[in-house]
């Protein structure tokens, strides 16, 4: 079979270079003239361009002589359904018995075509075709899945012959899940060692579809919390996966949160936020439609059935979503409670590891929701009251910042003692992109439940983009942990700080003051920032600039103490992107598909080469196929790895090293048990034959009993001809 430039395919027989038949998609015997069906444009007097054939693949099902095409490309550019082309040519007639007329026909007229359908704003430009079994045959026979290449980058899988998608997730490796598709944004969050091994998701999955290779052994930081990367994709899938420290991971498994499927539709769906607990493992998620939606581990009850969607019931402003989880997701992260009614994108969000979350949105407003119930326990416009409320300012004026849209950029819980208060509580600290940074306290009530109280806000230089809680003392975080909280019923006291960063400088500074230490950069600015400490022994501010380098500063100092480039390794036009984590590793990224990672602490040197191999020597490789008795008859010949030596390197082709070995094994295996050698012809010149010599001689007399071989195989044939004319 051949693809040519008008995209048309001919079937030709190999026998004698006769053609079988030449067709399209649509029409056959096009290489006749006035064949064709006369397809026109959608406009009257058009005429529908066909794309290029980018590749065909000719395979087959379980059954061999049941086969098929598929086809890249060939089809009309006004065709609104994108993807591959199967043409189902049902079982192949009998090559020995068949007339041309017959064989013509089959190739004419499929048993089915149909069309494995991939995203409609790009093309398939190359497929690779997955083997259920046989490693052989370039992957055509029987395949499981077909991977096929846009013209976008990003790849698609699909079933083989249905063109059902398949997830990559547990089916691909990481790296293959960037592009499958792109991914929009990545969040990080740091979950205990414990915690992330349970977090195995038992969902229903068909068979691999890679599998081999061999992982080298690392080493295993044990009491290193996990960096658990979360990654949103256009098409509306989260995945969450470990990604380490360099060192051996346990829990290999990749987690998946399908948010299409919970929001019910197939556009309109992108994922501007995340936020993840560390401590109880639930995944909080902002969208740009407006909605916020929270997932929580649990197990699936309605498992294997497809359950009628319904609107949700509706309590304290949030929608009750359990009955949207996946039908073939039995334990995982599930569809708990969604936050819906702002028309605006989520602009900043933030799971705490105490049961409450923070949204907002860019129309300006914050919600605080309370997971216990779950129940929105407030939600205001941060204009208006900030309006109402000024408590003070590290500038003089912010006359310039009137008039301006107010969106909140970060927001974090921690628990500290206000200024003026004699106790400490649960806090919640809003930056926003002008600058600001509203503090709110959140109360215990009587009736069991919490309040949220505006505590004040002070105005900033410039678009805040790290908010840090920190103890004054010691420098370690004060964020707002389970143990911490707990202790408050007690009377426990924090005195903290706050070290806010934003473009142009940092501050330390006690809630809703204005006293405390600042550091200005005027010649960059910072990108991302976060507190990271260095082997508990002392806490820095790192951060990345947009002159391309990574900055540590000391606290409570902000005297920087070195700096190093890193452009050359992460992309810095997307800075603002990176993740910096607590422990000094960085996630940034490389490129629109691909991410580094990186730690601030290391020595400076390149890694080595990793140990980890992607072809196994030591597995069993399936036999490669041999022909029937019919093929054998018909006239194929079998080819054994003798002839294949000759056909590659001819009769003078001198031993291999291994023949070599086996000789000299064979040789030393008589001297032992004592027999004579084999005597041998004298060679020419009247020497004595040796090794060389004598392999010289076994290929020559192979090559004469294969010619004899093919004169009695012509022979053969010649009389089965005479004898079906007779």
């Amino acid at each position: 079979m051949t693809g040519h430039e008008d995209s048309s395919l001919v079937i030709w027989d190999p026998r004698d270079g006769r053609l079988v038949m030449a067709r399209t998609l649509q029409d056959s015997n096009v290489d006749k003239p006035g064949a064709g069906s006369g397809n026109y444009g959608a406009t009257a007097g058009t005429f529908p361009l066909k794309e290029p054939l980018f590749r065909v693949a000719w395979c087959s099902k379980q059954n061999p002589d049941d086969t098929g095409i598929i086809i890249a490309g060939g089809g009309p550019t006004t065709s609104p359904t994108k993807g591959l082309t199967f043409l189902d040519l049902g079982p192949t007639p009998n090559y020995a018995t068949s007339s041309w007329q017959i064989l013509s026909e089959h190739f004419a007229g499929a048993k089915q075509q149909r069309v494995l359908p991939t995203p409609s704003k790009a093309e398939v430009i190359d497929f690779c075709l997955v083997p259920r079994t046989s490693p052989h045959y370039a992957g055509s026979h029987d395949p499981i899945a077909v991977l096929a290449l846009l013209s976008s980058g990003e790849v698609v899988t699909l079933s083989f012959p249905s063109g059902h998608p398949i997830s990559s997730t547990n089916k691909l490796h990481v790296s293959l899940s960037y592009v499958h598709p792109f991914v929009n944004r990545i969040a990080l969050a740091s979950i205990d060692r414990t915690r992330w091994l349970g977090m195995t998701e038992n969902r229903n999955r068909g068979p691999p579809i890679l599998i081999g290779g061999v992982e080298a052994t690392h080493i295993l930081k044990r009491y290193e919390s996990r960096n658990i990367i979360q990654t949103a994709h256009a098409d509306g899938t989260i995945r969450l996966w470990d990604a380490g420290h360099g060192d051996e991971i346990e829990n290999k498994d990749m987690l998946q949160v399908d948010v299409r499927r919970v929001m019910g539709r197939l556009e309109d769906i992108e994922v501007t936020e995340m936020s993840m607990s560390g401590a109880t493992g639930e995944l909080a998620v902002g969208l740009r439609s407006g909605e916020m939606l929270v997932f929580r581990w649990d197990q699936n009850r309605h498992f294997g059935r497809e359950i009628l969607r319904t609107g949700g019931d509706s309590f304290a402003g949030m929608t009750n979503i359990k009955d949207r989880a996946d039908p073939a997701l039995k334990e995982g992260l599930l569809p708990f409670t969604m936050l819906e009614g702002q028309s605006s994108p989520v602009t900043a969000l933030k799971m705490s590891d105490v049961g409450f979350v923070g949204v907002g949105f860019e129309g300006g407003s914050i919600a605080v929701v309370d997971l216990r119930g779950p129940a929105v326990i407030y939600s205001a416009g941060l204009s208006e009251m900030m309006k109402q409320n000024k408590r003070g300012s590290l500038r003089r004026s912010d006359s310039n910042k009137q008039g301006k849209p107010e969106w909140p950029t970060v927001i974090e819980f921690g628990v500290m003692t206000l200024e003026g208060n004699d106790y400490s509580s649960i806090l919640l600290f809003v930056g926003t992109n002008l600058g600001r940074l509203a503090t709110f306290k959140l109360l215990p009530e009587s009736t069991g439940g919490y309040t949220v109280q505006f505590a004040g806000f002070c105005s900033l230089d410039d678009r805040i983009i790290a908010i840090a809680p920190m103890h004054a003392d010691r420098g370690a975080s004060a964020y707002a942990s389970q143990s911490t909280v707990a202790n408050l019923r007690n009377g426990f006291k924090v005195d903290g700080v706050l070290l806010v960063t934003t473009q142009s400088g940092a501050r330390i500074f006690k809630p809703a003051s204005v006293k405390g230490a600042q550091k200005t950069w005027d010649d960059f600015l910072c990108d991302s920032a976060t507190v990271v400490r260095f082997e508990d022994q002392s806490y820095a501010l790192v951060g990345l600039f947009g002159d391309g380098c990574a900055r540590a500063y000391s606290i409570p100092g902000l005297k920087e103490i070195a700096h190093v480039k890193v452009n050359h390794k992460i992309d810095t036009k997307r800075f603002s992107e990176a993740i910096i984590t607590s422990t000094g590793d960085i996630f940034g990224w490389t490129g629109p598909s691909e991410i580094a990672f990186l730690n601030v602490w290391g020595t400076g040197q390149e890694l080595s080469r990793s140990l980890d191999k992607l072809f196994n020597v030591q597995a069993l490789v399936p036999p490669r196929p041999t022909i029937s008795n019919l093929q054998w008859i018909s006239g194929t010949q079998h080819v054994s790895p003798a002839d294949m030596d000759i056909l590659i390197g001819g009769p003078e082709r001198p031993p291999s090293k291994r023949m070599i070995e086996q000789m000299r094994s064979e040789e030393h295996q008589r001297r032992i048990t004592g027999r004579p050698t084999p005597t041998t012809p004298p060679a020419a010149g009247g020497q004595d034959e040796g090794y060389w010599a004598y392999m010289q001689r076994q290929v020559q007399e192979r090559t004469e009993r294969l010619g004899i071989m093919g004169d009695s195989m012509d022979k053969l044939e010649e009389n089965s001809s005479g004898w079906a004319n007779d």
